[in-house]
């Protein structure tokens, strides 16, 4: 792995960008602010290596972005209501920054701390452990919270997030990585004639806040149905493609990170990016509110559905839904997650 310099804090501090290599000809890029992946390259079915993530040329531009663009997320990420939550009888508010719930975290949220980068190489990949602390009280949430993430590049071509927490304080944690991909290419236009698949039966529903109405849907029928591959953009039964950010209920759960999550495959180029997880949840979002005017990399205007997330994780505003699976750290006890977006062509 090699590290340089991408730019300085205005409070002085060096951001540096960080490199991965395999030997199957995949690159992995990543800036130690935010943990950001910013370059993801991925040969096609004839040797051709495209940058499959959107992002940005500079650091200005990444202190700007509103759309988390490749960074770690948490606390906790997606939704909680009304930015607040009761944990042991405690009303805990919360930093605001989606109206009047709380997204990804809240404004001081992981995605913009600066994190300690140590590379590590082994025989068939390379990787770095990413490391943090977040104060007692930040953005509202209870308890000093220590995260590590380690990113790995295998020769498989798999790019690897194993996440780890401690706490001194009940807290809820809930953690994911916020790339963006458009298997064409970054700069490819729309991702809607991707074919995906969701190994789910269920969805959550939500409201006009996009918060989950608690309720566990049936994907059957549905437009939500992508239980078997199908382009993005292709509507199930009567209904017609809808925009998309949504929670999907996962089949089951491999606390070794080894379900399958979903699949999602580019037929212009051939590649293919299967998602694995531990996690009891995928929200798919379909890049709805990406063009916004902002520019990207090598001078690219990023439109509408020009890319798209899958992020692994624990459910929307499970702090205040009780039958949602429990996202709360305990003292003495250690949160674990892992999710794995495997690369292929063919």
């Amino acid at each position: 792995m090699t590290g340089s310099r991408f730019g300085t804090l205005p409070d002085g501090r060096p951001v540096e960008q960080h490199v991965l290599t395999n030997a199957a000809g995949m690159t992995v890029s990543f800036l130690s602010l935010g943990g950001i992946v910013r370059v993801v390259q991925v040969p096609d079915c004839n040797g051709v290596v495209a940058d499959v993530v959107p992002g940005y040329d500079t650091l200005a531009e990444y202190l700007a972005d509103t759309r988390y663009f490749g960074a770690l997320i948490g606390r906790y990420a997606n939704r909680i209501a009304g930015a607040s939550f009761t944990l042991g009888g405690i009303d805990y508010p919360l930093s605001p920054n989606d109206g009047r719930n709380q997204l990804h975290g809240g404004p001081g949220g992981l995605h913009g701390v600066l994190w300690a980068v140590e590379p590590f190489r082994t025989a068939s990949s390379s990787g770095a452990v990413l490391s943090c602390s977040s104060p007692d009280g930040s953005d509202g949430y209870p308890g000093a919270l220590d995260v590590r993430v380690t990113y790995t590049l295998t020769d498989a071509n798999a790019l690897v997030f194993d996440y780890q927490a401690t706490t001194n304080r009940a807290t809820p944690v809930n953690l994911t990585q916020h790339s963006y991909f458009n298997l064409a290419g970054h700069d490819a236009g729309s991702v809607l004639d991707h074919e995906l698949t969701v190994y789910a039966n269920h969805y959550l529903p939500v409201n006009d806040e996009l918060i989950p109405t608690g309720e566990l849907r049936e994907v059957k029928g549905s437009v939500y149905d992508f239980r078997a591959p199908r382009p993005i953009r292709t509507g199930a039964a009567k209904e017609a493609f809808v925009d998309y950010d949504h929670t999907f209920v996962l089949d089951k759960a491999a606390p070794d990170g080894k379900c399958v999550a979903a699949r999602l495959r580019d037929p212009r180029s051939g590649r293919t990016m299967e998602v694995t997880t531990s996690e009891p949840g995928v929200q798919f979002y379909s890049g709805n509110q990406i063009g916004n005017g902002q520019g990207g990399k090598a001078g690219t205007r990023y439109a509408a559905y020009s890319s798209l997330a899958l992020e692994t994780q624990h459910f929307p505003d499970s702090p205040n839904t009780p039958h949602f699976p429990s996202t709360i750290l305990d003292p003495g006890a250690e949160y674990r997650s892992r999710t794995a977006y495997r690369f292929s062509a063919g």
